[in-house]
């Protein structure tokens, strides 16, 4: 096992990481920019060191950085958290020629489910369902209409090197598909220097469903269950509950082992989530997440796991666990995202944390790096706490979140408190039913 381990991110994650080492008894270093050498992650870790200025690029994005900070500390590990280097296959590779451990899949498996038409056909190859579509990459308007053609319209254009909805464009028809198609390649090169697309079939009212899986690497691999993040705008997702409220256990037993018999066959290393596209009870893959998802503590609540701990035990060989036989589901649990924005636009507010108060009681968990008189820098994302409540059913879990929620103070600056408790209002939401483009219809009803 580990005798330390440097985190190489921030914020709520960072802290979630620090408290699985403590309970292991492994000592954690936090990494961080100036503008977070107050930041409680810093305050909670064992050691600390600062990486960079402000900027992500400069500190949190830095490689030589980080691999510096390690050498420093004597941290014989890495854990990536969510986002910056959580899914680089050279950052992973990087850390093997230093002799120093990645908590999470070797760096092959970033670069297959990175590539998003390298990662469908793997998945179709290892029996996944897919979303119908182009054979890989298509590079020009005719072989788009003949493509879009061929699978019926409605399509959508997603790039391949893409990620939070950035060059993603629908096309409606084929009057539609000229300028969606060349928008979504303009928008792919600028923000990830590739401007390569592909197309596939655009389903009408479809839920974002995803599969948590986990592997030891070895060839031995579990699910555990699904999570339902169909409430989002523009590709983000603000809500997740799980169980989803539409997926019967047939359907979870069937598709859970389809993924966890895939990523066994590849040898896949730690958490995992491969999500899809559910519609008319069928699932249709769209991609996998090679790290620990934002939303992982809804699946943490209803299976009684830690998720972190099993990802530093399989990282450092030792085996995970849990059986697939020894998991089953208890009651039901959902997460909201808490970012410091102003509705309806969500604007990013930073600021000031003026008053704090965490809200408590059974079945009730925060994920937050929060505190009275913390400012909030303005150079990293929005997301500054994750609500999640626990319950024996949707019901109680609903009702708990709404009276959670009341409790939660953070004054100061604005943020997307309100926009919960007005959903919670909603009698779609109480009876789960909504698909992947509700909340921003109800958002442009509500606000115009």
């Amino acid at each position: 096992m580990f005798d330390k381990i440097l985190i190489a991110n921030r914020g709520e994650i960072a802290l979630r990481v620090i408290r699985a080492c403590r309970e292991m008894g492994i000592a954690s270093v936090a990494v961080h920019s100036t503008a977070d050498s107050d930041a409680m992650h810093v305050r909670m870790a064992d050691e600390s060191v600062c990486i960079g200025p402000a900027p992500s690029a400069a500190s949190y994005l830095s490689m030589p950085a980080i691999i510096s900070a390690c050498e420093i500390t004597g941290a014989q590990a890495i854990h990536p958290g969510y986002g910056f280097l959580s899914e680089n296959a050279q950052f992973v590779q990087m850390l093997e020629d230093h002799g120093i451990t990645f908590i999470g899949p070797r760096a092959e498996h970033i670069r297959i489910m990175g590539d998003k038409i390298t990662a469908k056909d793997t998945m179709k190859a290892l029996g996944v369902p897919c979303v119908p579509g182009s054979a890989g990459g298509v590079d020009d308007v005719e072989t788009a209409k003949t493509v879009a053609a061929e699978i019926g319209y409605p399509v959508i254009i997603k790039a391949t090197a893409g990620g939070g909805g950035r060059g993603m464009k629908v096309a409606l028809d084929e009057n539609g598909l000229e300028v969606a198609f060349r928008t979504a390649r303009a928008e792919a090169k600028a923000a990830f220097g590739n401007p390569d697309v592909y197309i596939e079939k655009y389903l009408q009212k479809p839920r974002h469903i995803e599969v948590q899986v986990f592997g030891d690497g070895k060839g031995r691999a579990v699910h555990l269950g699904e999570r339902d993040c169909s409430l989002q705008r523009r590709h983000q997702k603000v809500l997740e509950e799980a169980p989803g409220p539409v997926i019967t256990p047939e359907q979870r037993d069937e598709i859970g082992r389809i993924c966890a018999e895939a990523v066994a066959r590849i040898e896949y290393a730690g958490a995992g989530t491969i999500e899809f596209l559910f519609e008319d009870g069928e699932f249709y893959f769209i991609e996998m997440n090679t790290r620990l998802q934002v939303e992982h503590p809804v699946t943490e609540a209803i299976f009684g796991v830690d998720l972190v701990r099993q990802q530093i035990l399989v990282a450092a060989g030792e085996e995970m666990e849990f059986e697939q036989d020894r998991l089953s589901i208890r009651g039901h649990a959902i997460e909201v995202r808490i970012n410091a924005e102003k509705v309806p636009g969500f604007s990013p507010c930073p600021g000031r944390i003026s008053q704090y108060h965490a809200p408590g009681g059974l079945g009730v968990r925060v994920d937050s790096a929060l505190y009275d008189g913390y400012s909030i820098p303005p150079y990293y994302d929005s997301l500054i706490g994750k609500l999640i409540v626990h319950g024996r059913d949707r019901r109680e879990a609903l009702a708990r979140l709404d009276r959670a929620l009341g409790e939660l103070i953070v004054d100061g600056v604005d943020t997307t408190v309100p926009l919960f408790s007005a959903l919670l209002a909603e009698p779609d939401i109480q009876t789960g039913n909504y698909s992947i483009h509700w909340l921003e219809r109800w958002l442009e009803q509500k606000f115009g």
